[in-house]
């Protein structure tokens, strides 16, 4: 449990708050004011009643972290990390708290968000780097009957003169927020406040234009960003459904880039969706909170993606899309759905969350998924964080147990280098509807090796058959291969193919040691075997999830070996056992 002093006025909340920002959000208290509502607003986001509760009783769950203070402000809290800061001054728990309609649980909300005003409403302390403030101002607004029922004149005046700074503020700087969900985020906030807020209407025509830019400009032609992160794009077309709702209601005529956006981001989210209704977690996104990402979709009523893209985006359907899905090729047979990464990794500052997971894969039966990637470790703290970015935390081939791609120095940023430069995906010759083969050289310049992965769904979903192949391929490469053996003492280049469980699945090793069972929950069994010159063994894993406070102990399959010639290969199968029962519950 954790308690303490009120935080010092620090600025490790999303982007580092600047001299710059700290100059506009002075200046932006001195611009335009609002009022008060052109129209009601209405709640738009989603939250949890348990959740609700739990924070009114003084359970404080932020960024992985859980701190009991009850009878506490939540401004009284000493934050564990950046992170919890940030979901605090983003005002992201009004959601839950808003599920709760009873008056204390409204009336402690409001006393903290007058605390907020007072303490930081002026552009003070923590909470005003561009996305952050943009994330907050759409609670503020989303919540307002909630937030404004019973209160003063004063703090209603304290409410609007608050929110005007910080919609001028964002009229200001949404620019510097970085390209991506963070400068989605800023620019819904300025649209949506400028559409609700009388005072605000001269913001609007630029808030639209420039929201309607980042559309054509930053979400590609196949409905991707440039982090490849899933949760990211779903939280971008979450942002824009907002929008659009706010200038519907207002008769506002939707611009044309907001509405091809969402038509393209549609068709893909549905391409990285499992069955179980979660994203598959890759470059630092996780599955989304329960709902999300039906909400998301059901919320997104303008877009009418193409009979093509539907086709391949059913999870339950027979298709298969190589690399088009943000970089992702998805696999679909009866009641399996197969998801890999087959596109080269964000390059550059987009890479700052971004995982060395190449040709990894995530491969759910029906409801229940079974081979996963560890996620996301960033709210663990940042050994977690690296740990999670690294090859091994992935479905994937490593050599040496180190990475595909390497992260730069924390002075830098920590961003991908020494990435792969060419991947390759294509359909299976052999089985092209169902199948793929896949390579990238990111072991090219160490060891001259390449990876080359076929994945192929057979007999209508019960049978997941992979085979995975390291080469080296020109003279170059054989040189460098030479190299490195030298480098062992002709022992050869150890190497390592690594298939994450799901937490809820038993294993058992079968038949001498050539084979693994997986029992489902729900009584699902599958039988992993392989073929090649490899040791197998089932070795500890963890399941990184945001929402739980530690990581979740889980297991992974390991196939090992050294390779001594130029070239090796090893192939494996997931075959569901004929008499096994499919599990449709949650996992």
């Amino acid at each position: 449990m954790a308690t303490g002093a009120r935080p010092k006025a620090g600025y490790g909340v999303g982007r580092t708050f600047t001299v710059m920002d700290k100059i506009q959000t002075r200046v932006s208290g001195l611009s335009r004011k609002a009022t008060g509502f052109v129209s009601q607003p209405e709640p738009r986001t989603i939250g949890s009643h348990a959740k609700g509760r739990q924070l009114a009783a003084g359970n404080f769950r932020f960024g992985g972290h859980l701190v009991q203070s009850p009878g506490m402000s939540i401004w009284d809290i000493d934050p564990p990390d950046a992170l919890f800061e940030t979901e605090t001054h983003s005002f992201i728990w009004l959601d839950d708290m808003g599920k709760v309609t009873d008056g204390s649980t409204r009336r402690l909300s409001q006393a903290w968000l007058n605390t907020w005003i007072a303490e930081y409403g002026r552009g003070k302390g923590p909470g005003w780097s561009p996305d952050l403030v943009g994330r907050r101002v759409i609670r503020w607004i989303n919540h307002a009957l909630f937030l404004l029922n019973g209160q003063t004149v004063d703090h209603s005046r304290a409410y609007f003169s608050s929110l005007s700074l910080q919609t001028n503020f964002l009229a200001r700087r949404w620019s510097k927020a970085p390209v991506g969900l963070p400068r989605f985020e800023a620019l819904t906030g300025l649209t949506y406040a400028s559409v609700s807020l009388e005072g605000m209407e001269a913001c609007l025509k630029p808030a639209i234009k420039a929201l309607s830019r980042e559309c054509r400009e930053h979400v590609d032609m196949f409905g991707g960003i440039i982090t490849r992160n899933p949760e990211h794009l779903m939280d971008v077309l979450m942002n824009l459904n907002w929008a659009v709702a706010a200038m519907e209601d207002r008769g506002i005529e939707i611009p044309e880039p907001i509405t091809s956006a969402i038509d393209r981001i549609v068709p893909t989210l549905m391409a990285l969706r499992h069955a179980d209704g979660g994203l598959a977690r890759f470059h630092g996104g996780g599955r989304g909170a329960e709902g999300q990402l039906d909400y998301a979709l059901t919320g997104a009523v303008r877009s009418k993606p193409s009979s093509d893209s539907m086709q391949v985006a059913v999870p339950t359907g027979t298709a298969y899309r190589p690399g088009s899905a943000m970089g992702y090729s998805t696999l679909c047979s009866g009641e399996m759905t197969v998801i890999s990464d087959t596109g080269a990794p964000p390059r550059q500052k987009a890479s700052a969350n971004a995982h060395a997971s190449t040709l990894a894969f995530e491969f759910s039966s029906g409801r229940r998924p079974i081979v996963v990637s560890c996620g996301s470790g960033a709210a663990f703290g940042p050994d977690w964080r690296r740990a999670g970015r690294a090859t091994p935390s992935h479905s994937t081939l490593s050599v040496l147990g180190v990475s595909s791609a390497k992260l730069s120095s924390p002075q830098t940023g920590e961003l991908l280098i020494a990435a792969p430069k060419t991947v390759r995906v294509a359909p299976l010759p052999e089985n092209p509807a169902h199948g793929l083969v896949a390579s990238h050289d990111g072991y090219a310049p160490e060891f001259g090796l390449t990876h080359i992965r076929k994945l192929e769904a057979q007999q209508n979903g019960r049978v997941l058959k992979g085979e995975d192949t390291f080469c080296a391929v020109s003279d170059i490469d054989k040189r460098e291969f030479e190299r490195q053996m030298n480098t062992t003492k002709l022992q050869g280049v150890p190497f390592a193919i690594r298939f994450h469980l799901h937490p809820e699945i038993e294993t058992s090793i079968d038949m001498g040691g050539s084979a693994v069972s997986l029992q489902l929950k729900g009584g699902e069994i599958w039988v992993f075997r392989y073929n090649g010159p490899a040791k197998l063994t089932v070795d500890p894993s963890v399941y990184l999830e945001k929402a739980r406070i530690k990581p979740r102990a889980t297991k992974q399959i390991v196939l090992s070996s050294r390779l001594m010639e130029y070239a090796g290969r090893v192939s494996w199968t997931f075959t569901r056992a004929q008499n096994s029962q499919v599990g449709y519950g949650h996992a």
